[in-house]
């Protein structure tokens, strides 16, 4: 049985504030997790395997996740 994720909108992180523009976008997709340059959209996108991503958020430093 498959189940169906839509593709959510790109979001920036809570860790930039209006000031901040050096940030990244994300979106998740039913495959993972897309991420992009919020200054240079037009240069694509990384793409995440669920697995992939879960993992390099639970390997952040506290002070990052």
């Amino acid at each position: 049985m498959s189940t169906k994720h839509p593709i959510t909108d790109w979001f920036v992180s809570s860790y930039s504030g209006p000031r901040n523009n050096t940030c990244v976008e994300v979106r998740f997709t039913g495959h993972g997790t897309e991420v992009r340059d919020t200054k240079n959209r037009a240069a694509g996108s990384l793409d995440f395997e669920r697995g992939q991503w879960n993992s390099f958020v639970r390997n952040l430093p506290d002070n990052m996740a």
